[in-house]
Formats: C-alpha cells, structure tokens, sequence
C-alpha cells in the first residue's frame, strides 16, 4: 500500500522500469565499492565503518535521479551502463546523503540505533568512528568529483553545485533548524523552508547535476530545477506519512520517532489527508516540469511515481 492515494495508472511499476532500476543500483554498487577505500586498508576500522554505512543498503533515490537526468540530457536512456559523468554525480551526491545520515544517527543528534534495516554506525562501530567515518565520506564526495573524467570548468560546476547543496542554505542549515525546533510549532511556511534545505537541496542537486553530467540545455537544466524542487519536499511529505504509518521493519529505521520527540512534521502542521494531499501536488508539479521533455523523461516520471508511492 503506498502512502499516498491516488497515483494515476501509469504510477504502476513496470518491468522496465523495474530492469532499468535494477541495472543502475548494480552499477552504482559496482562503482561505490571501487570507489571506496578497501576494508583492510589502515586505518582498518574507519574504512570498514565508511563501506558498512555507504555500501549494500538504502534505496539509492539520489543516484537514481542523477542517473535519470544524466540519461534525459545525454540521449543515452537505453544505454548499457551510465556514462562516466553520471557515476561521478551519483556517487559524489549519495555519499554526501550517507555522510548525513551518519552524523544525524548521532547521540548528539537524532540519537538512533536503526538504518537501513542494520545498527547505526555509531552502535555497530563507535562514536568517534561514525563521525569520522562521515567526514571521510564527505571528502571522498567532492574527491570523486575533482577526479571525475570531464572538463575542468564541468568539475568545478557540479563541486559549487554540491557544495551548496550541503552547505548552511542546503542539508547542514536544514538540519541545524529541526534540532532547533524540536517541540515548537511551525508554520507551514517555516516547515517547507527548513525541508527545502534539509531534505530538498540535496535531491534537487542530485537531478540538476545529473543533467549537467549529461550535457543539458536551458530547457533540461530549467525542467530538472522545476521538477527537483517538487520532488524534493514530496520525498519528505512522505517520509513523514511513513514515520507515522510505517513499521521499523518495513522501514529499515525506527518508526515513530518524530511523535515521540515532538518534532514537527507536515503531518503534525497540517495532519495526514492534508499532507497526503500535499505530496500528491507536489508530484504533479514534479510530472508537469518533465512536459517539455516529452517521452525521453520517462525514467525521471517514473522515479516521482515510485518516491511518492513508495511504502518504505
């Protein structure tokens, strides 16, 4: 059952959708695992904290997107693997979301035991390491960018693109304004805000990097902005119905936590038909963005279908 109602027909997974989606996360988990330090390599235990955090697990929306926008831009949807450009972007983009996630598990932060369906880092390893273990992944973030097989001037792009995203206007202030407004009430206006950096900054980033990976003109790079925001605050307006609705263990994290820290969320401000109502918005928005790419934006459609209908 997805979390949202009333998705149209064509919401419906697909085989090919679901092939192409398959090849991609065999392809990113191909490149992460080269692109990460081995196990045994000293410092031993950092390495092997940074590979159980970023490898094997989680739903790889962000590189997805960029595998997506890449493909939309550079006319190669039905080629056999991404293009090289691609993998940087969705490697660089997804080890940033699992460097977040590290730091957010934190006692001094959210202080949870549960991600991706396995202990958090800081539990499975220890504190110290889980914080070094993100701010490793961070650095390997814009290093597989500063390597990443394209022109000088592209590299610098997608770092300023990344860094932003990141940054005190993007995850790092997002986050910094849910620690402080735990147990306020927010508008909905200050909510949407807080979202649009925490949440939304770096899976727009993710679709408008992968579109400049791929070679986009101003009307990809304009539809991939438009669509990037729609679909960024949808992801959370989910994410939220599904704290509430949601298991830990369909959820691969704990379920509930958001109540019982009095965190406010679009279904604490607006309750949850309204902020079911809210998503579904959000993903027509999303789909009315693609409609100057025609048929050649299909995977990114189907991605907002599969984000807002998801039920983990």
């Amino acid at each position: 059952m997805s979390a949202v109602r009333g998705l149209p027909p064509e919401a419906v997974s697909v085989a090919d959708f679901a092939s192409w989606v398959r090849s991609r996360l065999e392809w990113f988990e191909m490149s992460a695992e080269a692109a990460l330090p081995p196990a045994g390599r000293i410092p031993a235990r950092l390495h092997q904290a940074m590979r159980y955090a970023a490898l094997g697990g989680g739903k790889r929306v962000r590189p997805l997107l960029a595998y997506a926008a890449a493909e939309v831009a550079g006319g190669t949807a039905e080629a056999a693997r991404p293009s090289d450009g691609a993998s940087s972007v969705a490697l660089a983009v997804e080890f940033v979301h699992v460097y977040s996630l590290i730091h957010d598990d934190l006692p001094c932060m959210d202080d949870d035991v549960l991600r991706r369906g396995k202990p958090t880092v800081h539990v499975a390893f220890d504190e110290a390491t889980a914080m070094l273990a993100g701010d490793a992944l961070q650095a390997e973030a814009f290093r597989v960018l500063a390597d990443a097989p394209m022109s000088p001037e592209l590299r610098a792009q997608l770092t300023s693109m990344l860094a932003n995203a990141a940054s005190t206007s993007g995850m790092c202030g997002g986050q910094a304004i849910d620690l402080a407004a735990v147990g306020c009430q927010l508008t909905l206006d200050e909510l949407e805000r807080m979202h649009r950096m925490k949440t939304g900054a770096l899976l727009g980033a993710a679709v408008r990097m992968g579109a400049a990976a791929g070679g986009a003109d101003g009307t990809i790079a304009a539809a991939a902005d438009a669509y990037g925001r729609a679909l960024g605050l949808a992801f959370q307006i989910v994410d939220d119905v599904l704290d509430v609705e949601g298991t830990s263990e369909s959820l691969g994290k704990t379920a509930g936590k958001d109540a019982r820290e009095n965190k406010p969320t679009y279904v604490s401000v607006l309750g949850m038909d309204a902020a079911k109502t809210r998503a579904a918005q959000l993903h027509r928005e999303a789909l009315a963005a693609l409609a100057p790419l025609g048929t050649r934006a299909r995977r990114l459609r189907e991605l907002a279908d599969y984000i807002v209908g998801r039920s983990s």
